[in-house]
């Protein structure tokens, strides 16, 4: 019987191993320069912290069960519960604003579809115990940045903002009940989608008159501040949200920035400001989504402080980055591979595989007795780089042969310079 992943769920190969890592460090390396430190969490968790935050209807999207010692146990589907969980016990510690990031592996059992799989791996940034548009600013440059570091531009991805503080305001004005505003939030959120007309019969049935609901499915044709005012004359509205916009531009990423007031984020917990990023021909799916949750901290750990954050998963982005041809290809296991043409070369060869791996190298050589010739084989398949040839002559001279496979150049190099040449030749210390 031939046993296979379970659906939903990925094998990772060496080659894919290596998407993974390369996305994974870009991740890594931005969220390092703007201050945030990792940490993790246990994949499994009481089934209760994922309830109280999102109610029983989740319970359906994942994968729980009663463990040996009768607890109602989750695989986790997110990690902002977790983050609060950890948060709680030791809030008045640490410092503040606190700047955690991780990238969890996260489970959902749900329908698979193009960008949405039953497992993925996801970058979650959160910085607590911060109020300020600065902040917002913060998270969202974060997020661009992880897209510069993977090689993509304004051209290919789109931030959408907009600001739940703002459209409270403008539901307002158009005459929204405080009662229906999480109905218009809801409808808002679905406006050209296929799921817009339910939400839209739900505000009918409500009451809502022809107008508003025109109104608010106009906001979507809004996309500036100057616009804003137009339509809203009189309005002191999105204060928070052009200090947020204003911040980022100094930084130098205006670019990448939309307002769009149909970004409204579907979690009801979330304040003020929230955003999407997309590819810029909006093919796919949201590559990241986040905003600010002031208040979801004090409801999961009961510790009352301003948070915001945002989560990237991997699959949209992997997705993206292959159409945009932004994979590293050809990934090998070594650089440089170590030829031995005499099997008295072979302790000598095995010192200088040593001290070339102390130095970072990625180095490797024929595990048993071969042929010259089929250990160069080995090395072309292997992807190396370089090949060092060790014989019996080459150590009575106290020197290696070299060839730089990628150029069909040879020569030699004596042994105290062999990984000078290395470097000069294009292999990479790890």
């Amino acid at each position: 019987m031939r046993i296979q992943a379970l659906p939903g769920f990925r094998d990772f190969y060496p080659d894919t191993m290596a998407i993974r890592s390369h996305v994974f460090g870009a991740m890594r390396r931005v969220a390092l320069r703007y201050g945030f430190e990792e940490y993790d969490g246990p994949p499994l968790e009481p089934l209760e912290l994922y309830t109280q935050k999102s109610g029983d209807e989740i319970v359906a999207q994942l994968y729980h069960f009663r463990d040996k010692g009768d607890r109602e146990v989750a695989l986790r589907p997110e990690m902002t519960p977790t983050l609060a969980r950890m948060v709680a016990p030791k809030a008045t510690a640490l410092k503040k604003p606190i700047r955690w990031f991780t990238i969890p592996q996260l489970f959902r059992y749900e329908r698979q579809q193009r960008g949405r799989l039953r497992e993925h791996f996801q970058l979650n940034c959160d910085l607590i115990g911060e109020t300020g548009p600065l902040g917002d600013a913060e998270i969202v440059a974060l997020a661009i940045d992880v897209m510069r570091e993977l090689g993509l531009t304004a051209a290919d991805v789109r931030v959408r903002m907009s600001d739940r503080r703002l459209l409270s305001g403008i539901l307002a004005a158009l005459g929204f009940d405080a009662a229906l505003v999480p109905l218009a939030f809801q409808a808002l959120d679905k406006v050209g989608r296929s799921e817009y007309a339910g939400r839209r019969q739900a505000l009918i049935d409500r009451g809502v008159a022809a107008e508003p609901i025109a109104r608010l499915e106009a906001l979507g044709s809004i996309r500036s501040f100057e616009a804003l005012e137009l339509a809203f004359p009189g309005l002191a509205l999105g204060g928070e949200l052009r200090a947020t916009f204003a911040a980022i531009e100094a930084m130098g990423l205006g670019e990448f920035l939309d307002l769009d007031l149909t970004i409204v984020r579907g979690l009801a917990y979330y304040t003020g400001t929230v955003f999407e990023l997309f590819d810029a021909g909006r093919s796919l799916r949201a590559i990241c989504g986040g905003g600010r949750y002031d208040h979801l901290l004090a409801a999961l750990g009961g510790v009352d402080m301003p948070a915001l954050g945002f989560g990237m998963g991997d699959v949209v982005l992997t997705e993206l980055l292959k159409e945009k041809g932004l994979l590293p290809t050809g990934g090998t296991a070594a650089d440089v591979f170590i030829a031995q043409v005499t099997a008295d070369d072979r302790p000598f060869a095995l010192g200088l595989a040593h001290q070339l791996r102390d130095l970072g190298f990625r180095v490797e050589y024929a595990i048993g007795d071969q042929a010259l010739g089929k250990q160069f084989r080995l090395a072309d398949a292997r992807g190396a780089r370089v090949v060092l040839v060790v014989g019996p002559d080459d150590r009575a001279r106290g020197e290696v042969g070299v060839k730089d496979l990628a150029r069909g150049i040879q020569g030699a190099v004596k042994l105290d310079a062999v990984a000078a040449e290395l470097t000069a030749l294009g292999c990479m210390r790890a």
